[in-house]
C-alpha cells in the first residue's frame, strides 16, 4: 500500500506540473483578449441574436414564442447575465477557499502552484463575467441573497473538510461547463460577445475541472469509511443546489418581465425537461463518484430522489 501510494502521488505531483505549465503555455487577459469596444461586440438589449435557444427550457415554450422579438431578446440578455453574475459569485467564493487551503501547504507544493494559476484564471474569469453584467445594463443580483449569505461561511472548509469543498467547487463548475460547452457545439452562443466569453471561460474551467477531479480521486478513497459515507450523502445535494442556482433563474426575472408562474413551473420549476438538464449537467461528477466508492445504496436513493440520476448508470 505505501508504494502504491507513493506511485499515486507521483502520478498526481505530474498532473498538476502539467496543468501549471498549460497555464502558463495558454491563457487569456480579460481585458486583452476581448473585443469589448468592437463595433460587432456591442450589446443591444433587442438583438435577436439573445433570443433564448431551445435547449433553455423557457426558449421552447409557446408563452415565450408568442412574446415579441424584442420582449425574447430582453429575456434573453437577462438570463445571460444573471448566469454570470452567479458565476462571479461563485468563483469569488471558490478563490477564497483557495486561498485558504494553499496557505497552509508546505515549501516546493506542486498543489501551491496550481492553485495559484488557478486563482489568477478565476479572477479573470469574475472579470470578465462582471463585464459583461455591466455592459448588457441588466439589473441582475445573481444568487439569491440567502445563497449569498450562506457562502460567506465556505471558505474554511477547504481546510476543515477540503473533499467536501472541492466538491462544492465541481458544483458550482461542471453545470456552467456543461451548458456553455453546449452552446458553443451547436451555435446557440450567437452573439460574439457571449461566444469569445464563453471560450474562454470552458478552454480554462477545463484545467480548473480536472485538478478538482483528481485531488478527489487522489484523496477520496484514503479518507476513512464514516467518512466516505458522510461525504457520500453531502454530495446529491450539493451537486442539485450548485446546477440549481445556475441553471434555473431566480424569480426576479419571472417579476421583471411578467412571467406567468405557471410557465416558470412548466420550464424550471420541477419541469422534466429541466430536470433532464440538470441530470446531465452533474453526470462527470456522478461517474466520479462511482469511480471513487461514493454511490453505495443509500446515496444512490439521494441521488435518484432528486432527480439526477441516470438509470443507465
Amino acid at each position: 500500500m505505501p508504494d502504491e501510494r507513493r506511485e499515486q502521488d507521483a502520478a498526481y505531483e505530474k498532473t498538476l506540473r502539467r496543468l501549471s505549465k498549460a497555464s502558463v503555455n495558454k491563457h487569456w487577459e480579460p481585458y486583452t483578449d476581448i473585443p469589448w469596444d468592437d463595433a460587432e461586440c456591442a450589446i443591444d438589449p433587442e438583438d435577436p441574436r439573445w433570443i433564448l435557444p431551445k435547449m433553455d427550457p423557457l426558449g421552447a415554450h409557446p408563452w415565450y414564442l408568442a412574446q415579441p422579438e424584442a420582449v425574447r431578446a430582453r429575456i434573453g440578455l437577462w438570463r445571460q447575465a444573471n448566469v454570470c453574475k452567479v458565476g462571479m459569485q461563485f468563483e469569488n467564493l471558490l478563490k477564497r477557499g483557495l486561498m485558504t487551503y494553499a496557505y497552509r501547504l508546505p515549501n516546493a507544493s506542486a498543489e501551491f502552484r496550481y492553485i495559484y494559476h488557478e486563482m489568477i484564471e478565476e479572477g479573470h474569469h469574475g472579470m470578465m463575467f462582471q463585464e459583461f453584467v455591466n455592459r448588457s445594463g441588466t439589473p441582475v443580483e445573481g444568487m439569491p441573497r440567502i445563497v449569498r449569505l450562506v457562502g460567506e461561511l465556505t471558505q474554511p472548509f477547504s481546510v476543515l473538510a477540503p473533499s467536501l469543498f472541492f466538491f462544492w467547487v465541481l458544483a458550482g463548475e461542471e453545470p456552467i461547463d456543461h451548458v456553455q460547452r453546449r452552446m458553443l457545439r451547436d451555435g446557440s452562443a450567437r452573439h460574439p460577445l457571449l461566444t469569445r466569453i464563453m471560450s474562454i471561460h470552458v478552454a480554462e474551467e477545463a484545467r480548473h475541472i480536472s485538478f478538482a477531479h483528481q485531488f478527489l480521486r487522489r484523496r477520496v478513497p484514503r479518507m476513512a469509511a464514516p467518512q466516505r459515507f458522510a461525504l457520500s450523502l453531502a454530495v446529491p445535494p450539493s451537486m442539485k443546489l450548485g446546477a440549481w442556482f445556475i441553471l434555473t433563474p431566480p424569480a426576479a426575472m419571472g417579476r421583471r418581465f411578467q412571467i406567468p408562474d405557471d410557465v416558470l413551473r412548466q420550464t424550471y420549476w420541477g419541469a422534466d425537461d429541466s430536470q433532464r438538464l440538470i441530470a446531465r449537467a452533474v453526470s462527470n461528477v456522478r461517474d466520479l463518484c462511482a469511480d471513487i466508492g461514493l454511490i453505495n445504496p443509500v446515496s444512490k436513493q439521494i441521488w435518484r430522489a432528486l432527480h439526477i440520476w441516470d438509470d443507465k448508470d
